[in-house]
C-alpha cells in the first residue's frame, strides 16, 4: 500500500473530553486532516518538543531517545497502519545499521517519539478515507494549555454523536461551518453521523 505523509498541524484541549487533547495531523500533499484524541501526558510530551522547551528532568520519551541513541538505534519513520473500532494502531520503524525492526506503539507515543527523532509520520489511504476530514483555507499550529490517559481514538468515535435529529443537508451545512471555524472535533463528529446515514 502507498504511504501518505502527515504533519502535525494542531494540538488543543478537547472541548468534549475532560483531560484529553485533540491532535490534528494533516496530509502533506492534500487537504485532509486526521483528528486523534490523546491523553494529557502524551499531549504535553509532544508540545514540549514542538516548542523546543527543556524539562528539568528527561520525560519518558526523552529517555527512550537517549536509550536508543546510546545503542545506535534510529527511528526512521512512524506508520499509523490501522484503525479498529475507532482506535488507531501505529508502529515505529527502527534501524541499528544492521537490521530494521517494527515496534508496536500507541499513536500518541509514536508521534511523541517522531518529533524527537525528527522522523516522518505516515498513514494509508483507507485510514484517511475512513477517519479524515477535508478542510478549506489555511492551516496553523495551535498549542494550548498543555500542562495537565486514555487510548487515542478517532475524535468522532470518542465524542459520540448529537446530530441524529438533523437532516443530511443540515449536517452538511454544519460540517462546512465547523471546518470554517477549524473545529476539528465537531467536524469529525458530524462526519461520523453522515457516514452512519450513508451506511444505513
Amino acid at each position: 500500500m502507498k504511504k501518505i505523509k502527515l504533519d502535525i498541524v494542531g494540538l488543543s484541549y478537547s472541548q468534549t473530553q475532560s483531560g484529553a487533547y485533540a491532535l490534528v495531523l494533516g496530509e502533506v500533499s492534500g487537504r485532509r486532516r486526521l483528528p486523534i484524541i490523546i491523553g494529557s501526558f502524551e499531549a504535553q510530551a509532544i508540545a514540549i518538543e514542538i516548542e523546543k522547551m527543556t524539562p528539568s528532568r528527561p520525560l519518558t520519551h526523552d529517555l527512550f531517545k537517549s536509550f536508543a541513541q546510546a545503542y545506535q538505534i534510529e527511528v526512521q519513520e512512524i506508520i499509523i497502519y490501522n484503525l479498529v473500532d475507532g482506535i488507531f494502531y501505529s508502529k515505529l520503524i527502527c534501524n541499528d545499521g544492521k537490521r530494521t525492526v517494527e515496534i508496536d506503539a500507541r499513536t500518541s507515543d509514536a508521534i511523541a517519539v517522531a518529533v524527537r527523532f525528527d522522523c516522518p509520520i505516515f498513514t494509508f489511504e483507507f485510514i484517511l478515507s475512513t477517519a479524515g476530514i477535508v478542510i478549506e483555507g489555511n492551516d496553523f499550529v495551535y498549542l494550548e494549555n498543555i500542562n495537565e490517559t486514555q487510548e487515542e481514538k478517532s475524535v468522532g468515535t470518542a465524542v459520540g454523536s448529537g446530530f441524529a435529529s438533523l437532516s443530511i443537508d443540515e449536517l452538511k451545512t454544519k460540517l462546512q461551518e465547523a471546518l470554517a471555524e477549524e473545529s476539528y472535533e465537531k467536524a469529525a463528529k458530524i462526519r461520523d453521523e453522515l457516514n452512519k446515514r450513508k451506511a444505513s
